[in-house]
């Protein structure tokens, strides 16, 4: 009898050891990476903890455990996380087998895009203006102090579109902009949030699942993609190589990318990384696409914004 309860419980030890929780710290929408993770379990009986928040949060945590890492797998919202952490030698080299629909632009050794937001124009539609095409509509007379933007010190999109914008000579935009009374409002919700309450007719480089979400649940705002282009934000998954579940982290990211949880990036109102997951909004081939080849660092890109709107 002892020998048996000794075996059931090596036989308990090994069982749980081979399926111990994984540690996921994700940015992003906090419904996506509940369900991504109640799928996850209930296709592989693996648990998965979760540390939600912004992305400074969640790489402030990441520093902050340096010395004793916890998380498994990082899904942040701007992929220069993950041109970063792999300079650094931070991450696991890992091509998920899912990952053969994904464009060879949204994956690298060690990244892949969980999925990806572009950037738009937040248009109210009860705003009494008219409906806005292209970035310098916002410009006009008849959006005299009635446009916001995030500030792209804060927001990842921002930043990005800002920075194609120097790249492709287009800060007259930005300068006509700061010249029709445009307010810097901080954080992309920041910026969404009074033209949802009517106080503001546009958001200028909104992020198009946030306002998708909004629209979806009522609020009279459109996702407008400009003629003249726009920019794209690729959201990586990553496993570190500090993370002592490797082949469960590798599972994590394989469900991910499996048409479920390809499927749970659409409902958030994302573009699926996959590019055979069909839905109901504009993809990456639908879209005009500003370069940011040739643009300066990012301290001169800040600069230039910063000296335009003072």
């Amino acid at each position: 009898m002892r020998r048996l309860t000794l075996a059931l419980t090596l036989g308990l030890m090994a069982s749980t050891a081979a399926h111990a929780d994984v540690t996921v710290y994700s940015a992003g929408p906090g419904a996506l990476i509940k369900n991504l993770v109640k799928g996850f379990t209930a296709k592989t009986g693996i648990k998965a903890n979760v540390f939600q928040a912004t992305t400074g949060k969640v790489m402030a945590r990441l520093e902050a455990e340096s010395a004793n890492p916890v998380a498994d797998v990082v899904v942040s919202a701007s992929w220069g996380t993950a041109t970063s952490f792999a300079e650094k030698g931070l991450l696991l080299p890992y091509t998920s087998p899912n990952a053969e629909t994904v464009p060879d632009f949204l994956k690298t050794d060690t990244a892949v895009a969980q999925g990806v937001a572009g950037l738009v124009i937040g248009w109210n539609t009860k705003s009494g203006t008219p409906k806005p095409t292209d970035w310098s509509d916002l410009t006009k007379p008849e959006y005299k102090d009635l446009v916001t933007l995030p500030d792209p010190a804060a927001s990842g999109g921002t930043y990005t579109l800002v920075e194609a914008f120097t790249a492709n000579g287009m800060t007259d935009v930005l300068e006509g902009l700061k010249d029709n009374g445009a307010i810097v409002a901080g954080a992309n919700k920041a910026a969404l949030n009074p033209v949802l309450q009517g106080a503001k007719a546009a958001v200028f480089a909104g992020v198009d699942y946030i306002t998708m979400g909004a629209a979806a649940k009522g609020e009279s705002v459109e996702a407008i993609f400009p003629e003249s282009g726009t920019v794209v934000a690729p959201r990586p998954i990553m496993i570190l190589k500090s993370s002592q579940n490797q082949d469960d982290a590798k599972k994590f990211v394989d469900y991910v990318l499996s048409p479920e949880g390809q499927n749970e990036v659409a409902k958030v109102h994302l573009m699926p990384s996959r590019t055979d997951i069909k839905v109901d909004r504009p993809l990456i081939g639908d879209l005009k696409l500003l370069s940011t080849e040739g643009a300066p660092s990012r301290e001169e890109v800040l600069a230039g914004f910063k000296k335009i709107f003072n």
